[in-house]
């Protein structure tokens, strides 16, 4: 089977990360439990016309998409490969106040047809007049690292020799707020820098879109290699270390031959416990990072994790910001990302220097 590399990013978070000749070079603390990305100037990439009649989501995903498109020097790809977790909300929540405003009657069906999920994916293919395969993934906090595996796998098997692929969730204030009452999000404001040391129950919650073009034939802008890929539903009463020694065997590497782990915590009491468990376990002995007090949290925020991961393995920079812990690694060459949420969806990404 072929070598999938990650040959351009292009991302949109809650950090100035859509300019791709920086990385992380000024960084922007929050104090708040929601917060959004910072907005590029949508018009350089979208016409004036077009962008009034999309939500953010999409307008997110576009620029995200052409940014990464831009950075591999490429016009269109045989295949677009979109994960989210929770869709367009923003369109979806204007239909619903619709439905009950006017009692059912008189709808337009504009901001349902805008809100579907693979809308993003439909609308990045029309500017691209990209024909090729075209696909959603919906699964939760695993819809970025699905889309991933499925992109991984055509380009291994040779059916396809470019792929794009990303992961797009923005924020619905009316989710938002349902969210903060069964303490899904903290209910009070945190400063990002102390996120890890909230001891409360919840996350920061945020959006984003993370973008990338895979491809089977290696170019001077790769970033990294994809090794592997794996998701877990539930891990039942099985430790999160043995699960993560079992996958590391599986691809023929052990404990020391990892130079960097990208864990997920993200501030919730309840549930860092995972990552908690690797700190101290397996890990102990391995420099270690953390990005969710850049980005927030959203069902897709593990594909920051991975721009994140890929841009240290292409420049050799580890900016401070990260830093889970003082150990430092004398190069950077392989890097395993975990993540979960809320005990569920775990996944381990393998990622490799070109």
């Amino acid at each position: 089977m072929k070598t999938v590399y990650i040959n351009s990013i292009g991302s949109i978070s809650s950090q100035k990360t859509f300019d791709n000749s920086e990385f992380l070079d000024d960084i922007i603390s929050y104090e708040d439990n929601v917060i959004s990305v910072v907005n590029p100037s949508y018009r350089d990439y979208i016409s004036p016309g077009d962008s009034r009649r999309m939500s953010k989501g999409i307008k997110m995903g576009i620029v995200a998409s052409k940014i990464a498109l831009n950075d591999a020097g490429l016009e269109t790809v045989d295949a677009i490969i979109i994960g989210t977790g929770m869709g367009l909300l923003k369109g979806f929540e204007k239909f619903l106040k619709a439905l009950l405003d006017n009692n059912e009657q008189f709808l337009t069906p504009t901001s349902f047809i805008q809100s579907t999920h693979n809308t993003i994916g439909g609308q990045i293919a029309l500017g691209l007049k990209c024909k090729g395969y075209n696909f959603t993934y919906v699964h939760d906090s695993i819809s970025f690292e699905s889309a991933m595996l499925d992109a991984k796998l055509m380009l291994e098997n040779n059916e396809a020799n470019v792929v794009l692929v990303g992961g797009v969730d923005e924020i619905g204030d009316y989710t938002a707020e349902l969210h903060k009452l069964i303490h899904h999000i903290k209910t009070e404001k945190v400063h990002s820098t102390k996120l890890l040391k909230s001891q409360t129950k919840g996350v920061v919650y945020s959006e984003g879109a993370n973008f990338f073009v895979l491809s089977n034939e290696r170019q001077n802008t790769s970033y990294a290699l994809i090794e592997a890929i794996k998701t877990y539903n539930t891990l039942g009463n099985i430790n999160i270390n043995k699960v993560v020694s079992e996958f590391l065997k599986e691809n023929n590497l052990d404990i020391e031959t990892i130079d960097i782990v990208v864990l997920g915590n993200n501030g919730d009491i309840t549930h860092d416990y995972f990552y908690n468990d690797l700190s101290a376990g397996i890990f102990n002995s391995t420099q270690q990072v953390y990005y969710k007090h850049l980005c927030g949290e959203f069902n897709t925020a593990s594909s920051f994790g991975v721009w994140l991961a890929s841009n240290i393995l292409k420049t050799q920079k580890l900016p401070e910001a990260i830093k889970l812990n003082t150990i430092e690694a004398s190069k950077y060459k392989t890097i395993l990302l975990y993540n979960q949420y809320r005990g569920e969806n775990h996944s381990l990404t393998l990622l490799h220097k070109c």
